[in-house]
């Protein structure tokens, strides 16, 4: 029989719930005069009054009962915010149960002084924002941009068994693309190895201006939709503050019940169940001022006080008294102790999970010896697929760790050539499976069955920020479906190192492969590495990108790349059959130093080079070889000097980033006064970009320069001018001594009209491109 909720169960919601929304209104408003000791006056008020109100009231009214059920059944709990602009909210419910403090030793003292620094801090210069930022203690969910909570929820709780993590979605939230697709992510979870994800729709009708369509649909469709995303929700309906804490509290007993039976049926049932979820229908900014409640008026400051609006200072000071601040608060200013002690145990709390700030929980176990991997070159002889190889390092670190690294991508794990992964694991998969299909489990490390970017970015972004590993691999164009979800964990990273109770995380790691020049087959708009450009001028101290142009140089970057912390690492490679250079060896040396010059490749013979050539990606490292390949033969006498960058921003000097070439170091590499014709992977203005201020202004760039179709492989490098014929033409243009010679020019122009008639007579590159070696 149910233990019914007493009155005075009711009443300590309520006050929690009340002070909770006092805080939020006060962290919106107040410079002074926390407790209204006296009436209002326009100089308690900030001059520029910045934030938002609407999400605060329910959302502080979903952690109030977070609050009692984690105290009740001592449960592992963490909250994820994903409407916008609910900051002040998180934060009020951190500083009532302690977890601010915390972190904050400045706010230990809980009185007056603390409520005027946490009042004045809030959406003001040299304070906090006004999302769930990185200072706020708990938070893995910014929520500045919309769409990303449920995934991360996901990610989360991904080998984290005991784990609940409670999201609230915001209605408007739940229209963005991110979010609508997250929903299908309980597909993916195994109850008994995974935690649960408890979402809470918040349906409070508007977003800024306009209402939002869950709210406006009948119950039942809105029902219907929920249900066919394999969800069980609960309504939890009204606007009566005590009647919907009884509903409440009803409610998530019945739920906490419900996933005790999921976890334990889980370990003898392999079937998916269908996941509890709470509808929670409440006015937008809830028990703020009635001229505004339920309206979309009240989404950001509800009403406007200041010099001009001087006569709503009234109206503020009966919003906050409707409050019942004298019930809530000590006359010192300290928060009631039997509100206090409403709260779970400091350990317990949300804010100070260890889920959201525990670091990283376990290390990451790398093979010790990249020999084992080493692909035995033939210089320029060798041919194989560099992503295929790849696959057989990670399939070794996923055996090495089986609980705490995931790899993830919208169904390309096997057309991106990671094959040998699946040699010690499967996707992971937890609805039906029938006869014909392949490679899924339950309890896969490969995150690769739902055909979304952003959701696998999502979960990956929720598996790293609660103290794990992985990578995200990706078609090269594709990957910009998530630049801006990108750019966002970069501003997290950003201001999470300048937090000193933030811990170290392992870095987004992303690994890009069909690529441009090997999107031949599938046309124009599989053609783009614009995601370069994206990423370039993010914070140095944060961005790193690589350009491996073989096997070994591709294993000895990934492997780097594991090790760190902190950054976001972009690496781009081959998957088609490519040239192998360099031994394992050789590629440690080189990818070590990040920029080097081809010894073996420049014809100098150690004296000062008629042109420089250097090269960036696979693709262009094969070009540049094969030019220098054709002038050995046909000018033996012209000295050139090759240069390979596999660490992209040694370009740049030192004094703009860290892994930056000092400008002594690059002339030395580059010269000071011979020409440069760079062959690079991506857009050409990225080098001219990253070498702006170097002394050697004379500087060349062939790259993909937006020219591409349903093509060969060889005519997509023609297209852009990148391929060796076209290289030595540029060549010829830059060394004067070559001009007089028209017999070289000739040779490339006639090479390139062969390659023309050839391509539209035959439909493949000519016999002269597929059969080319080094020598």
């Amino acid at each position: 029989m149910k233990k019914k909720i007493t009155k005075e169960e009711i009443n300590e919601l309520d006050r929690y719930f009340r002070l909770a929304n006092y805080l939020s209104v006060g962290q919106l408003y107040l410079l002074d005069n926390p407790l209204l000791t006296r009436p209002l006056d326009i100089k308690d008020i900030k001059p520029n009054v910045v934030g938002h109100w609407g999400t605060a009231p329910a959302q502080n009214f979903v952690y109030a009962h977070l609050q009692r059920i984690i105290k009740k059944y001592d449960l592992s709990m963490i909250y994820i915010s994903g409407p916008g602009h609910g900051g002040q909210a998180v934060v009020a419910n951190d500083y009532i149960d302690g977890s601010y403090a915390h972190m904050y030793p400045e706010f230990k003292e809980g009185d007056e002084t603390s409520l005027k620094k946490l009042f004045k801090q809030f959406s003001f210069p040299g304070g906090i924002g006004s999302h769930v930022t990185p200072e706020v203690p708990g938070s893995i969910n910014e929520g500045g941009e919309l769409g990303y909570s449920l995934s991360h929820a996901y990610g989360a709780v991904l080998d984290n068994p005991n784990l609940i993590a409670c999201c609230v979605v915001g209605d408007g939230e739940s229209e963005t693309g991110p979010l609508a697709c997250s929903w299908q992510l309980n597909k993916l979870i195994n109850p008994e190895t995974d935690g649960i994800v408890l979402p809470i729709l918040n349906l409070n009708g508007y977003k800024i201006a306009n209402p939002t369509i869950l709210s406006r649909i009948p119950k039942d469709e809105l029902f219907a939709y929920l249900q066919g995303m394999g969800y069980k929700p609960y309504l939890v309906k009204g606007d009566d503050p005590k009647k919907m804490h009884k509903l409440m509290v009803e409610t998530l007993d019945e739920i906490i019940s419900y996933i005790n039976k999921i976890k334990k049926e889980s370990k003898t049932h392999t079937f998916r169940p269908f996941y509890p979820m709470i509808i929670l229908e409440t006015p937008k900014g809830w028990t703020g001022p009635k001229e505004v409640v339920g309206t979309f008026k009240s989404h950001q400051v509800p009403i406007i006080v200041n010099k001009e609006n001087i006569s709503n200072l009234k109206i503020l000071e009966s919003w906050l008294k409707s409050y019942k601040p004298e019930e809530l608060f000590n006359t010192d200013g300290t928060i009631k102790e039997d509100i206090k002690s409403f709260c779970p145990p400091l350990e317990k709390t949300c804010g100070l999970n260890p889920s959201t700030n525990g670091g990283i929980k376990k290390e990451l176990i790398l093979p010790e010896n990249l020999d084992k991997y080493a692909l035995k070159v033939k210089r320029g002889q060798t041919q194989s697929e560099d992503m295929r190889n790849l696959g057989a390092y990670i399939k070794d670190v996923i055996s090495l760790n089986k609980d705490n690294y995931i790899i993830c991508g919208p169904d390309e794990a096997l057309s991106n050539r990671l094959n040998h992964v699946f040699e010690a694991t499967t996707r992971k998969w937890n609805t039906k499976i029938i006869k014909q299909d392949e490679l899924l489990g339950r309890n896969g490390r490969v995150i690769d069955s739902i055909l979304s970017e952003h959701a696998c970015e999502g979960m990956l972004e929720g598996y790293l920020l609660t103290g794990r590993h992985g990578f995200i691999h990706s078609y090269e164009a594709f990957v910009r479906i998530i630049d801006s979800m990108v750019s966002q964990h970069a501003k997290w990273i950003k201001m999470a190192k300048e937090i000193p109770w933030r811990k170290e995380l392992s870095s987004l790691n992303i690994l890009l492969t069909s690529h441009c020049w090997q999107q031949d087959h599938n046309g124009f708009t599989h053609q783009d590495p614009g995601f370069i450009n994206h990423l370039l001028p993010k914070k140095s101290d944060t961005i790193r990108i690589y350009l491996p142009f073989d096997t070994n140089t591709l294993i000895s970057t990934f492997a780097h790349i594991s090790r760190t912390k902190n950054y976001i690492n972009l690496v781009v490679a081959s998957k088609h059959m490519r040239p192998q250079w360099l031994t394992m060896e050789e590629a440690i040396k080189h990818c070590t130093k990040g920029v080097d010059e081809l010894s073996w490749a420049s014809t100098t013979n150690g004296k000062t080079p008629d042109i420089v050539l250097a090269c960036a990606g696979d693709t262009p490292t094969l070009e540049v070889l094969a030019a220098v390949s054709i002038l050995k033969e046909k000018k033996p006498e012209l000295k050139i000097k090759v240069i390979n960058v596999v660490d992209l921003m040694k370009l740049e000097s030192n004094d703009k980033h860290p892994h930056g070439l000092t400008d002594k170091e690059y002339d030395k590499l580059f010269t000071t006064n011979k020409p440069i014709l760079f062959a690079f992977h991506g857009y050409p203005n990225v080098i001219h970009e990253l070498t702006y201020n170097r002394t050697n202004k004379d500087m060349h760039v062939r790259g993909y320069i937006e020219e591409g179709t349903i093509t060969t492989p060889f005519d997509m490098r023609v297209l852009n001018k990148i391929d060796r014929y076209h290289l030595i033409l540029d060549i010829i243009k830059y060394v004067p001594k070559l001009q007089k010679d028209k017999s070289l020019q000739e040779y490339c122009v006639s090479m390139l009209e062969k390659h023309k008639k050839h391509i539209t007579t035959y439909g493949c590159d000519m016999k002269e491109i597929t059969s080319w070696k080094w020598k």
